[in-house]
């Protein structure tokens, strides 16, 4: 169990493995094999296989060729300790001494002063010791360069090279870095550092859930990219807990006040809410029936539609504002810590792709470097990308169909619910808990989420395929291309169901004798007496909670599945027997978009808490308990599951930061139309203040006021029930509606409170957006993006920097003088 070859001296800095088999490509892809590891600047000592099937091929980098590449790759290495004095402390650290980790784990190495390397300044570095100048991960990071661009032949005037073309044609079954140790004990090897280990024990376990993330040494082990997610996603969390504290004391102020609400009172009172008679739920078969059978819904339904949902939705648009101008600030201190200030773009992704070069035949001079390099005509790319388009749309719209057939069966079971509730005694004691419209929004909620996760599964596979076909130039320019079709998607999928709830639904259904119907045969549905809110909260509550257990499931228990099926073959063997190649070989391959898919989940998650959150103040929460999880899930399944992934540098979330921003924008607008149009706030205080008669209890008629009368005589044959037991001559509408009643001039036309209500809706739109835009970029400019210490610092380094090599080049001048 050792990462070193037999001298104990040269370093295992990558592994290759392949299937010994014997059939016709046998030779062709031994050939490749031979011709792959000529041509490679790396040396490929020994050939060893256990079992007699899987061959591993062990990659050492030598000095010259790590220090060739690092100068190519632009890495920086120390040429001076750090003197510029720490931070002053912060009186609280006592408070936190709980939450922290030993000093050695949170910051394995010293600080030093940085520069890129150079070949012919090698006295300036603070080169102790060739064999542990450069870190495991900055030597993974080479090789890895190497393999993806050395050539091995040419096939039909193309040139052929990369390990990846290799990989994908079956001539190496595998290619990865090793992990330093088993994750549950330390290396036996004196000479190794057992990061593993101490990351499993420190970061990876659930018990350690409330300790700090040990970001330095994920970063050392991982490289930067990794490292920069897990302080986004840490950083993230802490921010949830003020939303979460703030958002269940808002749900709080609900459940207390829930006595109080004078609209669910008169609901439930036999003499006021009993004696309502409201219009059929269907055509034909529903019958009519009394209000007060929603008494439990519409009390329940105070609980989110009150007025701290006004105050919440407000907190969140500042909230999400914060959240992001503070991360800005992080990403800033990181960069420094990391020597990540110079950093633009790595170097790696600033690079030609191996598959651009390798499917680009032509050729033309680059105006910067003045060299011939690869290109893709014009033509080619209007027609990828034409069929790239199609592609994207084609998946949009079967979205768009799978949410028009959800809302179909929304209407057609609709029906069925209000009548089997209705005329089933079984049901009754629920009835008033369950109505027809939360029954309905229950099952087409989970349908719903079928439906997504079903399409997701196929979409992702689409996406890859087709971001392929177009041919992006550079390593970035592939990873945004593939971001931006999967957030698109992903927004439509997830999202489309909540839009329709929040701003559709209720919205269209007409009046009893001219209702409103899809494709001429399904009534459009009606909100519940209590309004959608509730509805849009059951819808919010299963999507969300529904996508964050998937996801756990997914990402923990199926490599642990995997993984254990594929070591039943190593019981056999004694433990000495079982060389860390073969037990990384064993593991999971993270993959290059292994973080894409990480980002993706808490983007998705980012979007619910955000743009209807004033539908469920509770939403933080459930995020907050999933993104506590969510990390220690992430981090078990890095360091015990999967294998050691190529380490890579990043500066910053990349395009996911303009993704948060857009979404932290469309959050004040969906909001905003949230409370003015799908919850009752706004008409509750239009009747507060204009239309109550009554100055001791302002609210007390306003269930009463709020729906239409409408003649059971003007019912249409299509619209009449079959029965009327009662042989009653008025019913009221069943959603919030104001119509002028039977007997005036202007009958069923909406009355001038309707109107009232709407300028006071739209008025509240534009005052809140307003308030809430000045807000935020108030506050967005009055946080300066990085922090003044961090600037001061970037300052004296680079002069500092500049200092030492000034005296080298003197020192050097003199020498030669």
């Amino acid at each position: 169990d050792s990462i070193f070859f037999r001298d104990g001296v040269r370093r295992i800095d990558f592994v290759l493995s392949y299937v010994d088999d014997l059939n016709k490509e046998w030779e062709k892809k031994s050939c490749n094999k031979t011709q792959f590891s000529l041509m490679s600047d790396l040396t490929f000592p020994g050939q060893e296989s256990e079992d007699g099937k899987i061959y591993f091929v062990k990659i050492h980098a030598p000095w010259e060729v790590l220090i060739t590449y690092a100068e190519v790759l632009n890495i920086k290495v120390p040429i001076k300790e750090n003197d510029i004095p720490s931070m002053v402390e912060n009186p609280l650290d006592c408070m936190l001494a709980p939450l922290r980790l030993p000093e050695k784990v949170m910051h394995p190495e010293p600080d030093y002063f940085t520069a890129p390397f150079s070949k012919e300044k090698q006295e300036l570095y603070l080169i102790h010791d060739k064999s542990t100048f450069f870190s495991p991960s900055m030597r993974n990071r080479i090789v890895n360069y190497i393999l993806t661009r050395c050539p091995y032949g040419t096939e039909e005037g193309k040139k052929k090279f990369g390990i990846k073309r290799l990989l994908n044609n079956g001539t190496y079954s595998a290619a990865y870095p090793l992990h330093d140790c088993q994750y549950w004990k330390k290396a036996n090897d004196p000479n190794c550092d057992s990061e593993r280990y101490t990351l499993y024990m420190e970061w990876a376990r659930f018990l350690r859930f409330y300790k700090e993330q040990p970001l330095d040494l994920i970063r050392k082990y991982y490289g930067e990219k990794i490292g920069i997610y897990f302080a986004w996603l840490g950083f993230y969390t802490e921010m949830l807990f003020l939303a979460a504290v703030v958002g269940l004391l808002c749900f709080l102020y609900g459940l207390f006040t829930m006595d109080e609400n004078m609209s669910s009172k008169e609901i439930c009172d036999p003499t006021i809410g009993g004696e309502i008679i409201m219009c059929p739920l269907c055509d034909r078969e529903c019958e009519y029936w009394r209000l007060n059978t929603t008494c439990e819904s519409s009390e329940y339904s105070h609980l989110f539609d009150n007025v701290a949902t006004l105050f919440f939705a407000i907190f969140m648009g500042i909230w999400v504002t914060l959240f992001l101008e503070f991360w800005k600030r992080r990403q800033a201190r990181l960069k420094y810590e990391w020597d990540l200030v110079d950093f633009e773009e790595e170097q790696q992704q600033l690079q030609l792709r191996p598959e651009y070069e390798a499917k680009c035949t032509q050729k033309k001079k680059n105006p910067v470097t003045q060299e011939m390099e690869p290109y893709l005509p014009i033509t080619s790319q209007a027609v990828r990308f034409c069929i790239s388009g199609t592609t994207v749309l084609f998946w949009v719209s079967l979205i768009i169909a799978s949410m028009i057939a959800v809302i179909v069966y929304r209407l057609a079971v609709y029906a069925a619910f209000a009548s089997l509730m209705e005329n089933t005694q079984t049901l009754q004691p629920i009835s008033g808990l369950l109505t027809p419209q939360l029954a309905t929004s229950v099952t087409a909620s989970c349908l719903n989420f079928v439906i997504i996760m079903i399409l997701n599964f196929f979409y992702e596979r689409i996406a890859i395929w087709i971001t392929d076909m177009e041919i992006p130039r550079t390593h970035m320019e592939y990873e945004n291309r593939l971001t931006m079709k999967m957030f698109l998607f992903q927004f439509v999928n997830y999202y489309s169901s909540c839009f329709y709830v929040a701003f559709f639904k209720g919205k269209f259904v007409g009046y009893p004798g001219t209702y409103t119907y899809m494709f001429n045969r399904w009534r459009n549905e009606e909100c519940d007496p209590a309004g959608c809110l509730i509805e849009l909260t059951t819808q919010l509550t299963i999507v969300m909670a529904g996508k964050q257990i998937w996801g756990n499931i997914q990402e923990a228990i199926v490599p642990w599945i995997c993984n254990w099926w594929g070591r039943r073959k190593a019981r056999n063997n004694p433990e000495n027997l079982y060389s860390r190649w073969e037990q990384d070989h064993d593991l999971q391959t993270f993959g290059a978009l292994g973080l894409f898919y990480e980002y993706l989940e808490m983007v998705i998650q980012f979007g619910f808490i955000t743009l209807f959150v004033a539908s469920f103040p509770l939403a933080p929460l459930l995020a907050l308990m999933n993104n506590i999880l969510e990390i220690r899930v992430d981090s078990w399944k890095l360091t015990t599951q999967y294998r050691r992934p190529v380490a890579a540098k990043a500066h910053s979330i990349g395009v996911w930061q303009e993704i948060l921003n857009g979404m932290a924008i469309l959050s004040v607008v969906t909001n905003a139309f949230i409370v003015a149009f799908t919850s009752d706030m706004i008409p509750r205080l239009v009747y507060y203040y204009a239309y109550s008669e009554n100055e001791d209890s302002p609210m007390s008629g306003y269930i009463n006021n709020s729906l239409s009368v409408f003649q059971i005589s003007d019912f249409r044959d299509r619209n009449k029930p079959k029965l009327n037991p009662e042989n009653l001559l008025i019913c009221r509408l069943v959603y919030r509606d104001y119509r002028y009643p039977p007997d005036h001039e202007r009958k069923y036309l909406h009355s001038m409170q309707f109107w009232h209500i709407l300028a006071a809706k739209l008025a509240f739109i534009i005052i809140m957006e307003h308030v809430v835009f000045i807000v935020k970029f108030f506050v967005a400019w009055m946080i300066p993006d990085v922090p003044s210490d961090v600037k001061a610092k970037i300052k004296r380094e680079k002069y500092l920097t500049q200092k030492i090599l000034h005296e080298y080049e003197l020192e050097k001048l003199k020498e030669r003088l």
